[in-house]
Parts: C-alpha cells; structure tokens; sequence
C-alpha cells in the first residue's frame, strides 16, 4: 500500500506538469504571437492525451499482469475533465469575454466548435459519477454501462482536434492511431468472452 500511495502522489504531480509548464511559460513571455490560442490549444492536446493515457490503463494492466495500475485511471480520468475545463473556460472566458451569443453562433456555425462541445458535455456525467459512493448508487453494471461513453468521447476529441488543424493533420493523425490501437485492443478482447477480465 506504501509503494502505491508513493505512485500515485508522483503520478499526481505528474499530471500538473503541463498546467506549470504553461504557467512558466507565460511568466517567460513565451505564449508565441496568440497567447489565447496557444492556451486554449494546449489544454485541448493535455484533455486529449490524458484521456489516451486513461484508455491506455486497462491493456497495460492486462499485458503486464500489473493490477495496480488501475487504481490510477480513475486520478487519469479526473485529469482529463479538469483539462478538458480549463479548455472549455479559457474559451468562453478568455477568448469570448461570456459572449453567449457570440458562443452560440460558434457552436452552430463551426463544426469542430460543435464536436468540442459535444465531447465536453458528454464528459460531465463521468466526472459527476467518478466517486465510489456513485458506482454504489447506480450499480456496477450500469455505471460501467455510462462510463463506455469515454470511447465515444474519445472519437469525438480526435475528430474535434482533426477539424481544428484543417491543413496539417499529422499530430491528430497519431492521436488517432493511437486511439484506433486502444479500443481496437477492446474490440478483440470483447470478442473472446471467456477471456476478459474486469475493466474498461
């Protein structure tokens, strides 16, 4: 228990290393020509990657035969809506000054405005439903059952990240690939019951 407590405090720090790698660059005046831009983007790229990072949990677990990991998606997973907010805020608040009109006509008019904002709200459950005391509350079964909405979510990032580069697509591209390897480990798991093992 010692051993995993002192990985899961490191791996903690861990995951605020981009918001203080943001935060020394904005002290250093290294926001690049948009400021805006860079922060809104980056807090996008960390939601995604760490949700990534979180999918990834299970088919390490199962490769490595390491079940500890798994006491660390759920951290992972928290990490990913707590970027996926700064996101989400630094759009509404610092882009558009709580425009809501202005807000309204970009998730209309603007695709990957719209797939962003989709995936954000369909994160909200997860985070609200994290708590131990909420997968008693709804049962096992179900709760694993709302918890599969992270894949479409997931889908709907890399799709969101793919309309917003319109020209270069190589880094969505990898997240994509990435993402494709994760659940298509899932499907082949799910397609050989008498193998799988608890998880998502």
């Amino acid at each position: 228990m010692k051993h995993f407590a002192w990985l899961k405090a490191v791996a903690f720090i861990a995951c605020l290393y981009p918001l203080a790698r943001l935060g020394w660059f904005a002290y250093a005046h290294k926001l690049g020509a948009n400021p805006i831009e860079f922060i809104i983007r980056s807090f996008g790229t960390w939601a995604l990657t760490f949700l990534l990072i979180t999918l990834s949990v299970t088919p390490l677990r199962r490769l490595t035969g390491w079940n500890g990991l798994i006491k660390l998606r759920r951290m992972l997973g928290l990490y990913v809506f707590f970027y996926a907010v700064l996101h989400f805020t630094t759009y509404i608040w610092v882009d558009q000054f709580f425009d809501w009109h202005e807000i309204y006509k970009d998730i209309l008019k603007r695709p990957f405005i719209t797939m962003g904002f989709a995936c954000f709200l369909a994160l909200l459950p997860l985070a609200l439903t994290s708590s131990n005391n909420m997968v008693k509350r709804l049962g096992s079964k179900r709760w694993q059952q709302l918890h599969r909405l992270v894949y479409g979510i997931g889908v709907g990032a890399v799709v969101h990240y793919w309309w917003l580069v319109k020209k270069d697509i190589t880094q969505p591209a990898i997240y994509a690939a990435v993402l494709a390897v994760l659940l298509g480990y899932r499907l082949v798991v799910a397609t050989k019951p008498l193998k799988r093992h608890e998880g998502g």
